[in-house]
This record gives C-alpha cells, structure tokens and sequence, in this order.
C-alpha cells in the first residue's frame, strides 16, 4: 500500500512537472532570412534573397529538446538556428502560438556586422581602435512580431563562425506597440534592453536614444549617455527617463509628461553597445473626443410651414476623423435620422485640436416634425461617441394629441363646474333677495 501511495505522489509530480515545462515552453519560430545577394554593384541599390528558416528559441544552451522535432519539407536543414535566451524574452506567450494557430509571430532575420559606435552626443564607447577578437564571428540581428502587437523585439546574436548555435547578446523590447492616450494625460512608452553579462561588451557603457517620425518629419525627444551619465542638450520639453531604473534593470522608457497632439506618430527606441545596435518601433496616437454645441439654445417655439437652422459645433478633437448626424427624438420616445446637414470643412486650433460645424435646415412642414420633440446632434469620433441635444417645440399643428385632448376635457370640466358654481350663487342671491322685499312689503 506505501509502495502504492510512493508511484501515485511521484506521477503526479512528474504530470505537473510536464505540465508546467509546456506552459513555459519557448517557442519554434518560422523566419525570413534575409540577406543581400552577392555579385551586384555598380552602385545600384543591392537586391535581397529571402529564404525561409526555423528558430529553436530556449533559455538554457545545454537544452535540446527543441532539435529533436523534425524540420519542414520547405525549410532547407541549413536554416535552422538554436538561440540561446537567458532573459527569456523571446519565450514571451504572444510568439508561442497554440499549435495549429493560424496567426503567427512575424520574425526576420538579417547578417549584422559590428562596428564601432560613432554618435557625437555621447562619450566613445569603444576606446580601443582595434576591435575585439571576440567579434570574430557570425553576427545577425533579428526582429519579432508578438501576436496581437503585444510585442515587438530586436535581438543581435551571436555564433562561432558556421554555427548554428546562437547567443543572444543584446535585446531591446517594448509591450507598448502600439498606444492611444488623451489630451494632458502622462504618457509611458515602453522600452527594455537586456545584456548578456557574461559578453566583454557588458560594463563597457550604452547609450538610449529616442527619436519620432511623423509623415516624413523626425526630431530627437531625447538622448542618454549611459557612459558619463549625460543628456544630449536637444531633449524635448516633458520627456524623461527613470534614469535609477535604466541603470538597475535596463528599463529606457520614455515617459511623456503631458500628451499633446504633437506627440503622435511613430518613436524609436535605440539602444547603443560597444559596435552593437539595436532598436525598438511603437506609434503614438492621440486621441481625444469632440465637444458639442448647438446654436441656437434654447430653440424658438416653431409654427408649421416655418424653417427653423440650427448649428452644432464639434470642437477640441484628434485625429480629423469625425462624422456628424442628427436625429429627432419625439414625444412618444421615437427616434428618426435627419441626415448630416450642411458640413463645414475643418479648422485647427492652437494647440492641434480640430473643430467642424454642421447646419440643419428644419422645414416643420416638409419634415412632418408633430408637436417637436429632442432634436440630438450626434458625433462619432475614435475617441467614442458624443451627444447634444435641444428641445424643439412646434405649436399650431392641426391634429391635437391625446394629451391635449385630455388636457382640453379637463379645462372644459373646469370651466363647467364655475359656471354652474356662479349660476348657484347668483340664482341664491336673488332668491335671498326676493325673500327680504317680501317681508319688508308685508
């Protein structure tokens, strides 16, 4: 029976042991390799090769499980890379589809070739002129796609020369693909770096930058040099690091103090090593809903055959994209479209927000508006939908209501009832009367 007990307790171990080496399992990346084609010159611009590869992506180098799965018929043997992990961030769940998955992780992967950084804001992160012996070897920098942009990395690797087994030595990574915010709120663009610390290119300083593109329009928001601990002096007014947390944990976030619509567009994120580079794109939206107004407020009281214009006024919205209706609410809780009226064209305020105006002729007669109701001005934004409205009262229509002939019934009781009342007392006073003239001739 203790025999028993001992083969139960330890399957079940092994079970959740199993279980749990699945549900953190790193994944078998599908991936372009692409590398430029040899034999073209002339100065023109070098045509690429593409070939289909396959990454085995684990944490521990002396793993490999991974290489016993067997290879596509489409994916040539000699494509086929082990990449050694130890952050585990290329472990992260939305490059590890469920098998079968229909959607999957974009992956590229290119030849890189180290160099010395040259960047002028910071200090030299090479200081020697030789270049190691330690990069004599194969180089690549490769990019990741995480499913449903809840990650993008940058990776450069390394492998002895015609090696398959490569090391990461750099990774710059953001879960903040892509991000909407609103106007004066803080915004946190997210970026990490991690360096093997076993490289000789670990300790020997970075550099962060971050710079925004925008419809062919670029500026620097800001750099850091790691090295002497230095900002670049072309730093964007309320754009920051938490410079403790880069220095412990690699974290080169940028934080936006107060969300302008200048901000939107698309940032990168770059962070220099020693002949190392690596980097990091998200976009930047900002999004903020309109204000309505309607003009006239309130609306005059409107007779059949008059026309009535009314204007609202859509103002303080980003992005420009926005549709404009209204709709008439009546008395008995029913609603009815009356199209988009006459739109202006945009204008743009100060501090980048749009504004636009629809006109709405309201013909009482041709509209067939009743006794009125709540006439809505609707817009629809990105930023969600907004209402206005504004009561509309038509008097003098030709078909009374069930209200006001409730109404009507209950005046004419009223009326009925004084009547009758101013009889009775009349008709009693001159009988008192008559009475007193008798007595006084008696």
């Amino acid at each position: 029976m203790t025999d028993f007990s001992t083969i139960y307790k330890l399957s079940l171990v092994t079970v959740f042991g199993l279980v749990q080496a699945c549900s953190s399992s790193c994944p078998v990346l599908e991936c372009w390799f692409v590398q430029e084609k040899a034999g073209r010159g002339g100065g023109l611009t070098a045509a690429t090769s593409q070939e289909k590869s396959l990454l085995h992506i684990r944490t521990d180098a002396h793993s490999r499980s991974a290489g016993s799965q067997k290879v596509p018929a489409d994916i040539n043997p000699d494509r086929v890379y082990f990449v050694t992990d130890p952050a585990a961030t290329l472990c992260h769940s939305s490059l590890n589809p469920p098998r079968g998955s229909v959607n999957k992780p974009q992956c590229e992967i290119n030849p890189f070739l180290p160099q010395p950084s040259s960047l002028k804001w910071a200090a030299p992160l090479t200081d020697s002129a030789l270049s190691p012996v330690y990069l004599q070897a194969d180089w690549f920098s490769t990019s990741y796609q995480g499913l449903k942009k809840q990650l993008t990395v940058s990776s450069i690797t390394r492998a002895p020369t015609a090696s398959k087994e490569h090391d990461v030595i750099l990774t710059v990574s953001s879960k903040t693909v892509s991000v909407k915010a609103r106007l004066g709120e803080p915004v946190l663009l997210d970026c990490n770096f991690w360096v093997d610390p076993t490289s000789p290119l670990s300790g020997s300083g970075f550099a962060v930058e971050w710079r925004y593109q925008f419809r062919g329009d670029g500026r620097l928001v800001l750099a850091y040099d790691g090295k002497t601990d230095r900002l670049a002096d072309a730093q964007e007014e309320g754009a920051t690091l938490d410079f403790e947390s880069l220095h412990e944990k690699g974290n080169a976030s940028l934080i936006l103090q107060e969300a302008k619509v200048r901000h939107s567009g698309l940032y990168i994120c770059t962070t220099y090593l020693p002949y190392l580079v690596a980097q990091v794109a998200m976009e930047l939206e900002i999004v903020e809903p309109p204000s309505l107004s309607i003009y006239p407020s309130p609306l005059p009281l409107a007779v059949p055959g008059q026309t009535l214009t009314v204007q609202c006024e859509a103002s303080g919205f980003a992005p420009l994209s926005l549709e404009l209706s209204w709709e008439l609410k009546g008395a008995d809780g029913s609603s009815r479209p009356l199209g988009s009226g006459s739109i202006s064209g945009h204008k743009q305020a100060w501090d980048g927000t749009y504004s636009q105006t629809t006109r709405l002729e309201l013909d009482t007669t041709a509209l067939d508006l009743g006794r009125g109701g709540e006439l809505i001005c609707v817009a629809a934004h990105l930023g969600g939908t907004r209402q206005a409205s504004v009561t509309l009262n038509v008097i003098g229509f030709s078909a009374p209501s069930i209200e006001d002939s409730m109404a009507m019934v209950g005046v004419a009781l009223v009326l009925y009832g004084l009547i009758k009342f101013v009889s009775w007392t009349v008709t009693s006073s001159g009988s008192d009367e008559a009475a007193t003239k008798d007595k006084k001739d008696k």
